[in-house]
């Protein structure tokens, strides 16, 4: 049985790579990050090892003892942990903060990147064994956008694409042709949260991939949750890329989306 490596983030991305690895025969060695990782997870590997954000040197150590050399990243890391003070007590992963240019995502993912293959790791796409979740273009939702929440789409199409460009974000929120959110490290839950204060309900929400997306990680990523957050700050549509975005718990999204009369659509 071939072993494969994950580092596992939080929700339940690394819990569905684990599933479709499993019916694919491999064994899977998952190294979990405290105060992100579900618990649930240990359900679904071989073998899991839960170290701390201070741990960061143990990562390779571990996956080196285990005679892994193929990994997969699944799942985030909370933003806010990049401020914290956890990060001060780890010299190994301080030092990689200090040496980059910036704290941009595909910055930071870039160098941990390069540290495992400085280390002899192939870290490999984010959709392995799930390119069954990227979306197909169209409407997957029975109500179609209206009129409004198509011109709000392509709109907001091309300015998403823009601060996707400069690492900003890939999300952002539009209602009437005005861009009432930008996403930032806070996440898209957080962003459609404000959005809904600001607007008040009835916007549209537009996630793109970068224009030159890394399919090893911070592919975009959405789910129930997504569709959760979307009724409760009462956004009418949500817009995501076409087989560039990993749509987790497709059918029961689907289901509530349409229940509240809510349009998904991949463009």
């Amino acid at each position: 049985m071939e072993k494969i490596g994950l580092i596992a983030g939080n929700r339940r991305f690394p819990i569905l790579f684990s599933q479709a690895a499993k019916k694919r025969n491999y064994y899977i060695i998952a190294v979990a990050i405290k105060g992100d990782t579900s618990r649930k997870l240990k359900k679904y590997v071989d073998k899991i090892y839960w170290i701390g954000l201070t741990e960061f040197r143990r990562l390779f150590e571990i996956f080196k003892s285990e005679g892994i050399t193929r990994i997969v990243m699944a799942g985030q890391i909370s933003p806010y942990r990049l401020f914290s003070k956890e990060i001060e007590k780890d010299e190994e992963i301080k030092s990689l903060l200090t040496a980059i240019k910036d704290k941009k995502a595909d910055t930071i993912f870039t160098a941990v990147a390069e540290k495992l293959k400085m280390s002899g790791f192939q870290l490999l796409d984010s959709t392995t064994f799930m390119e069954d979740l990227l979306s197909k273009k169209g409407t997957l939702t029975r109500r179609e956008p209206d009129f409004q929440e198509w011109e709000d789409i392509y709109f907001g199409l091309e300015l998403a694409k823009a601060i996707a460009y400069l690492d900003i974000g890939q999300t952002v929120a539009v209602k009437h042709k005005a861009i009432v959110a930008v996403e930032a490290l806070e996440g898209t839950d957080n962003l459609i949260r404000r959005a809904g204060k600001i607007t008040r309900g009835s916007f549209t929400i537009v996630k793109v991939s970068k224009p030159k997306q890394d399919m090893r990680f911070d592919i975009p990523v959405i789910g129930l949750n997504t569709v959760k957050n979307l009724i409760r700050a009462r956004a009418k549509c949500l817009a995501i890329e076409g087989a560039k975005t990993l749509f987790i718990d497709k059918e029961e999204s689907v289901k509530l989306a349409d229940e509240k009369g809510i349009s998904i659509v991949a463009v």
